[in-house]
């Protein structure tokens, strides 16, 4: 459907932000805290085969992303492609489930900053950080595209680094350089039963935590709307991303296997509310760092705003997206002169603001929000892959017709 120049969206995102927008999704508390419980449900090799299987899978995912979005660079992609090369029924229901899945994680991570705030500051209420970060995340999307951009690509170039520097510290201690304790090889993929724990059930069982951890990369679709040159910039991104994915998550993992037994009770019981323990922790601690869990938990912090702020991003984006087609009110598609959509940002800052009852009623409304944030996730993919499959037949059929 055509939109009026008041309804349009601005096109400021390059390369550098789709690169980052896409790898920053994908590298948070899934890999620095969920990695710990992996290793210790299905071993090193386990864990590892999961994580490769779910790295490959969401290759697929991306370059078939990549291509829509590429033929068809509009924000929202999801619902318009699902609408136009499957059914606008489908196209409405995917639309409204991305939605939720991410209006539902900005609940969940302005959560998650009040129990890792807690850390530091154990006396402050709650609710009052978890509105002090929505309230943040509120400003950064609504001053300008390019402001989120710029946010998300500072907050994701901290976790890259971490992982980087968790990568070569960790190196340097297996082969006995760091450590004070000499070599300590692969000798942990070899003990008990591992590499392979529990079997073809543990790995299946890390395969949903892997996915939960790659949740976000799908991200760059939503952006092609406002990116500069779609058209190079989004399969440059992908090509970029996923190589840098599957490098920082492998040998990530493979690297808390190999210094960290899996039979640690620490890598089972790793939680946000438990940095200290945390299996990128254990291992500075190892080289004797100080104030690991202190850092640590300040690279969580980060990770978890840049988990809100993209979460604010892209489901203001598909609501934007579904009132210029017909599936929400028409409200939802109006953009200011900075080609912001404020209604639909509004909005879902209010279902954000939810994320109060969870200090009201208990950890049992975290627990409920996390998991359905998780099961949408997953029924987005699927959204996609239908579409990308139709999508190609329409692609064949035109090339026959001419």
């Amino acid at each position: 459907m055509a939109q009026s120049e008041s309804n349009q969206v601005k096109r400021e995102l390059k390369t550098r932000h789709l690169s980052m927008i896409a790898l920053g999704g994908s590298i948070g508390t899934g890999l620095f805290v969920a990695s710990g419980s992996a290793i210790a449900t299905a071993g090193p090799g386990g864990a590892i085969a999961a994580y490769v299987g779910i790295g490959l899978m969401v290759f697929f995912l991306m370059t078939s992303l990549g291509e829509m979005a590429t033929y068809v660079p509009v924000s929202g992609s999801f619902s318009e492609y699902a609408s136009r090369f499957v059914d606008p029924a489908f196209g409405f229901a995917l639309g409204w489930n991305y939605w939720f899945n991410w209006a539902i994680t900005v609940a969940v991570d302005v959560s998650t900053t009040a129990i890792v705030m807690h850390f530091w500051l154990p006396d402050v209420p709650g609710w009052l950080i978890s509105m002090g970060f929505l309230a943040l995340i509120f400003v950064i999307n609504i001053i300008s595209v390019k402001s989120f951009g710029e946010t998300e690509y500072w907050l994701s170039l901290v976790k890259i680094v971490t992982v980087l520097v968790f990568l070569v510290v960790g190196l340097l201690t297996i082969v006995g350089i760091m450590g004070g304790n000499g070599p300590i090889g692969l000798k942990n993929y070899t003990t008990g039963a591992a590499p392979f724990v529990g079997g073809l059930p543990a790995t299946l069982a890390v395969f949903v935590v892997a996915g939960f951890s790659f949740q976000g990369t799908e991200l760059i679709g939503i952006t092609a709307g406002e990116s500069a040159t779609p058209e190079t910039s989004i399969p440059k991104a992908i090509k970029q991303v996923f190589w840098r994915i599957l490098l920082f998550y492998i040998l990530s993992i493979a690297i808390i296997a190999a210094i960290i037994p899996y039979t640690s009770p620490n890598l089972l019981g790793a939680s946000v509310d438990q940095v200290a323990i945390s299996p990128f922790t254990l291992v500075f601690d190892r080289i004797g760092l100080a104030g690991a869990a202190s850092v640590m938990n300040a690279v969580i912090l980060t990770s978890v705003l840049s988990s809100a702020n993209s979460g604010m991003y892209a489901s203001t984006r598909m609501l934007w997206a579904m009132g210029g087609s017909g599936f929400a009110p028409r409200v939802f598609q109006k953009t200011n002169n900075r080609g912001i959509p404020v209604a639909a940002l509004l909005l879902t800052t209010l279902v954000g603001a939810f994320t109060f009852l969870t200090s009201i009623m208990g950890p049992h409304v975290y627990q409920l929000l996390v998991a359905a944030s998780g099961l949408t996730g997953f029924l987005a993919w699927l959204g996609i892959a239908v579409s990308h499959f139709r999508f190609r037949r329409f692609r064949e059929a035109r090339t026959r017709s001419e």
